[in-house]
């Protein structure tokens, strides 16, 4: 498995950040998750993805502003935010095409890292050019919360940081590169979060450069 590159480095590479970062209960970062010959069959295929269900601009609910980052999903949903709100669909809202399927490294990595019976439901794809960025927000449009977020980090280093279950207060930051992976469960899994800045020039990875982020979530609660 892809993911088991991690687990001979995780130790030392957590010295690196703050001990109220790493004892976040729910929590779990794991540097170096995907090796690099791994993060390139991955965006390969991501990228693969894209050609089907291309890149959009998502913009706020109320004012119409633009995100600065590029969005497109993969899997049965695909999370969309225009000024009619945010929201989970089953199609591209401009092609108006189902989602791709979701690649087989990402579920391999679900079921590695998840601890959640049952598999994800949508992986937002992010793409962050110069000068893109996320603000602080929470991941709350989902039925289910007792399934984790599991991020991949793809690209350039970006800046992450995590506050607490409120906006404002105490936030801890954490750099990401290229092939790193957060899991946010349990207590965290209601964290705000976002990005401050991307590192241009970090990576090579990402044609054109910059960072994609992937995102696995459980939507709906699972039907008894």
């Amino acid at each position: 498995m892809v993911v088991r590159a991690y687990q001979a480095r995780v130790t030392g590479a957590m010295s690196k950040f703050s001990q109220s970062f790493t004892t976040l209960p729910g929590l779990k970062y794991l540097p170096g998750c995907f090796a690099s010959q791994a993060q390139k069959e991955l965006i390969a295929a991501v990228l693969g993805a894209t050609q089907e269900a291309p890149f959009h601009t998502p913009v706020m609910p109320r004012s119409g502003r633009p995100f600065s980052v590029r969005m497109t999903n993969l899997g049965p949903l695909g999370w969309v935010s225009d000024r009619a709100g945010y929201r989970y669909q089953t199609a591209h809202p401009e092609t108006g095409l189902p989602w791709p399927a979701i690649p087989e490294m990402l579920l391999s990595l679900w079921r590695d890292v998840a601890d959640y019976p049952h598999p994800p439901q949508a992986c937002l794809v992010n793409l962050y050019r110069e000068g893109a960025k996320m603000g602080l927000h929470r991941d709350g449009d989902e039925e289910d919360f007792s399934a984790p977020v599991v991020s991949v980090s793809l690209g350039d280093t970006a800046i992450f940081r995590i506050g607490g279950l409120e906006r404002g207060g105490k936030t801890d930051t954490l750099k990401l590169a290229s092939g790193d992976v957060v899991v946010m469960g349990g207590p965290s899994r209601l964290r705000y979060h976002g990005i401050d800045r991307v590192l241009g020039g970090s990576s090579t990875l990402v044609p054109g450069g910059g960072r994609i982020n992937l995102t696995l979530r459980r939507v709906n609660k699972p039907r008894l």
